[in-house]
């Protein structure tokens, strides 16, 4: 499905998605957020640099790189929260550019053994608290 760059959340760059998340860093070919909606403590979002729409268009060079900036997060993610699980969402059915979501599950914590929630809209934190939470993954990457 192709959709235009100018219309996308992650190649504009907009409020909306500042509404959504934080960016934290850039990896090797992408950007690491953290998402604002904290139901599931550390969860965070990476995306694509380029604006493709699935996996499957990148060449093998990047794909690997991509996915080598998943993994970085998620290790990262896994020593700063030290989550049971991290889930991972790739989903794309109605906003077309590569990210995968990573959903840390806690034994005992919301949907734990099931599908996370794309968005609960139950847990937002203060600035002071979205930086600490920041601070601990880069401190990890």
């Amino acid at each position: 499905m192709y959709s235009n760059p100018k219309d996308c959340l992650y190649c504009t760059n907009n409020e909306t998605l500042h509404n959504l998340m934080i960016e934290i860093c850039h990896l090797r070919v992408s950007r690491l957020f953290l998402f604002k909606e904290q139901t599931y403590r550390g969860r965070c979002l990476v995306a694509y640099d380029g604006h493709v729409n699935d996996l499957n268009e990148l060449n093998d060079q990047q794909r690997n790189d991509f996915m080598a900036d998943v993994a970085q997060a998620t290790r990262a993610m896994q020593r700063a929260f030290n989550p049971e699980k991290i889930n991972y969402g790739a989903y794309s059915d109605k906003l077309s550019h590569l990210h995968f979501h990573l959903a840390p599950k806690y034994v005992d914590g919301p949907d734990y053994g099931g599908v996370f929630q794309m968005n609960p809209g139950k847990v937002y934190l203060s600035d002071a608290e979205y930086q600490e939470l920041i601070a601990k993954i880069k401190k990890e990457l």
